[in-house]
């Protein structure tokens, strides 16, 4: 069964498919934590010790059902990935690379608990990762279980680029160009909100 996602305000919405074939993680990455004090939502993404939890799926199994005018995109750089929001609330979506060639969708979990909670449709939480970044101790990974699952992702998506499945995306249009026009951060304000 599909998992209904939406932006906080409820402009922004859509579903994604195979949600238990998803994989999910906690990233404490400066450059997530730099990317929620952007969008001025440290407090509704970033956990106690500065992680985001996201769902890792192939970009073909996730669709907007409405409101997909909303959708904008900001990068942390000119080469960094594309990191997906909803213009309305500032509701962060996704992260996809900076090609459709490569077809993963890293869901961000503050649009994914509404309208319905994570912990029925995706696996719990299997590997930490960038976790030099964290704000103190983060809980140990499940590692070998994690990778095989992470492994068994970036298989998929192998296959996916191999037969065309890549352009099935709701993030780049048939020419392979991002749906939305990519803003580029200031580099002054990245590292400004790197140090919050």
């Amino acid at each position: 069964m599909p998992h209904r996602f939406q932006c906080r305000c409820g402009t922004l919405q859509g579903e994604i498919d195979e949600p238990m074939r998803s994989v999910r993680a906690v990233c404490y990455c400066g450059d997530c934590q730099a990317y929620a004090h952007l969008l001025g939502q440290a407090p509704r993404i970033l956990d106690d010790l500065g992680g985001t939890d996201i769902v890792a799926t192939q970009a073909r199994y996730v669709r907007f059902t409405s409101g997909s005018q909303a959708l904008a995109c900001l990068s942390l750089s000119p080469r960094g990935l594309l990191r997906w929001y909803a213009k309305c609330c500032n509701t962060p979506i996704a992260n996809t690379p900076r090609t459709w060639k490569l077809p993963y969708a890293g869901l961000v979990h503050a649009c994914l608990r509404q309208p319905e909670t994570m912990e029925r449709s995706f696996p719990e939480v299997q590997l930490h990762i960038n976790t030099k970044h964290a704000k103190g101790e983060p809980p140990k990974s499940r590692a070998i279980r994690g990778m095989a699952r992470f492994a068994g992702l970036m298989f998929r998506l192998a296959g996916s680029r191999l037969a065309g499945g890549y352009r099935a995306t709701p993030f780049f249009n048939a020419k392979g160009v991002p749906v939305a026009e990519v803003v580029v951060a200031q580099r002054e304000a990245v590292e400004q909100a790197r140090r919050l």
